[in-house]
């Protein structure tokens, strides 16, 4: 049955034309969950489109059905009008849909513009030409990036301007994007909000997936609330919607905000970095005579662009790059030469911003993933417990939120938020000493955001050292004591979160150090 929130006219009221997309009554079920429960979404052509709800609501299992990743179980989707049954996402950008994936879909050994121009050339073409003219589309919607550097060596960041390249290369007249601002700054979002604003001018057709509902507020012209694999609001004028109304929609009650957590004293310095240098992956220097250090019960938060170390900073207190010069101390102890399994075992735990590439293994079930790090406490001699790891794995999963299916399918059918909770869950569950998070809320719900920031709170109130890299500066000042600035490899600038001043620390992530509060003497010593 047909939504009541939607009408069944086939034709946009507003212009007189069918809507570009229509999606009626879509089912989509996998092996122990239904992830679309007959949603419907309409999108007006020359409109940016919000699709929001919780992790798990179904939303990107709905867009991957409309870019033809998926077949629908029951329901149609028709694009202009006309119904489509896509059987590959080929099919679906032939028709004009193209989407971009929160999950980065590039070939790690291509270049940028290999990557870029990938499927999309009918004819042998030189490699500059490429590079010149993806170089160009770049310049041109403000996507800085190096045509001829390999994927492999680029950070989160940018990887997905790549993804943001593909799609706009390929000049698809619908544009899915879900979750692209995840890996930007606020300045970078704010850009890409104008280019998607300027795409619908021009009568493309943006439908924009998001978390960030003041994105959503700030350039979509209507939204769309799934809950429960269903359409629960379709086809809100944004505005004349709140971003109080859209979450209260999307996850059926008030929701509730992290508030700044209380100060409190601080105890010894258990990480602590030292004129740390090591290269990027091309050889070149990533961190350049770094210095910091985190206390017991403080959030150290870091800012900064994306590609400035932050990624190799996390790695290599981890133990997962090697060091050129410099030290790393883990709870008062040189580990600077320690393997990552020596560092875990000393109570680091570590979420990496590429939850799937390094964090998770997605061929593995739920349970392997969940005893990844503990494998060793699961064995009875050379064979795994597999009962003791389920009951391991069914305690995190209840702990920590995670919505899954049954524990021993892979990890490759949960939803972006799950695959975090799971992993933040994992790397939490022993209360570690030293907490290293990379991105650890990025693509998530406002309930999840919540949820993984009150764990990181509560291993601060523990007593834990928590170094946070985050990319959502509104995430820095609401959690970290401290904010410090990364840019060239360095910490640049220190700020404290309550009187500091958004356009300062901007300024400060793009190295105009000089209208910055500078780093203290010890470049991140406790205040």
């Amino acid at each position: 049955m047909t939504d009541p929130h939607i009408p069944t006219s086939p034709v946009d009221a507003t212009t007189g034309n069918p809507p570009a997309v229509e999606m009626l009554d879509v089912w989509k079920r996998f092996p122990g969950v239904v992830a679309n429960a007959g949603a419907n979404l309409r999108v007006r052509r020359g409109s940016v489109h919000a699709v929001l709800g919780e992790n798990g609501a179904g939303k990107s299992t709905l867009m991957n059905v409309l870019s033809g990743v998926y077949r629908p179980d029951e329901g149609e989707v028709r694009i202009d009008g006309t119904p489509h049954h896509f059987r590959t996402p080929a099919a679906a950008l032939d028709a004009g849909v193209g989407m971009v994936h929160q999950e980065f879909r590039l070939v790690p050994s291509f270049t940028v513009a290999e990557n870029v121009v990938l499927g999309a050339c009918d004819r042998i073409v030189r490699r500059s030409a490429v590079e010149s003219a993806v170089g160009a589309l770049a310049d041109r919607f403000g996507l800085a990036t190096e045509p001829d550097r390999p994927v492999w060596q680029l950070s989160m960041g940018e990887r997905q301007r790549v993804e943001i390249l593909k799609a706009l290369w390929r000049d698809a007249r619908i544009l899915v994007l879900d979750e692209p601002t995840a890996v930007l700054t606020p300045g970078e979002a704010d850009e890409l909000g104008a280019v998607l604003r300027h795409m619908a001018d021009d009568g493309r057709t943006v439908v924009f997936i998001s978390h960030k509902l003041h994105e959503v507020t700030g350039f979509c012209d209507e939204a769309t609330v799934l809950r429960g694999g269903r359409t629960v609001a379709a086809s809100l004028s944004v505005a004349d919607t709140d971003a109080t109304e859209l979450a209260s929609l999307m996850v059926g009650a008030s929701p509730v905000v992290t508030e700044r957590p209380p100060d409190r004293e601080v105890g010894e310095v258990l990480l602590e970095v030292q004129d740390l240098r090591c290269p990027d992956d091309r050889g070149l220097a990533a961190l350049d005579g770094l210095n910091l250090t985190v206390r017991s019960g403080e959030i150290v938060g870091i800012a900064g662009v994306a590609g400035n170390g932050q990624r190799e900073m996390a790695q290599t207190i981890a133990g997962l790059r090697p060091v050129e010069s410099g030290s790393v101390h883990l709870c008062g102890e040189d580990r600077t030469d320690a393997t990552p399994r020596q560092r875990f075992a000393d109570g680091l735990g570590y979420i990496p911003e590429d939850r799937i590439g390094v964090g998770l293994a997605p061929r593995l079930s739920v349970t392997d993933n969940a005893v990844l790090r503990t494998y060793g406490r699961h064995r009875r001699g050379p064979f795994l417990d597999a009962a003791g790891a389920i009951d391991h794995c069914r305690d995190l999963v209840d702990r920590f939120g995670v919505r899954t299916g049954p524990l021993d399918e892979p990890i490759a059918g949960l939803s972006g938020g799950n695959l975090q909770r799971l992993l933040v869950g994992r790397e939490l569950v022993d209360g570690p000493r030293v907490v290293v998070a990379a991105q650890p809320t990025r693509g998530l719900d406002v309930q999840g955001v919540k949820a993984i920031q009150d764990l990181l709170v509560s291993e601060r109130e523990a007593g834990a050292a928590v170094l946070l890299v985050s990319e959502d500066l509104d995430e820095l000042l609401t959690l970290a004591d401290r904010l410090l600035v990364m840019h060239a490899g360095r910490i640049v600038a220190e700020f404290d979160p309550t009187t500091a001043e958004r356009h300062v620390i901007g300024e400060a992530m793009i190295g105009h150090s000089s209208s910055a509060s500078p780093a203290s003497g010890d470049q991140g010593s406790s205040r």
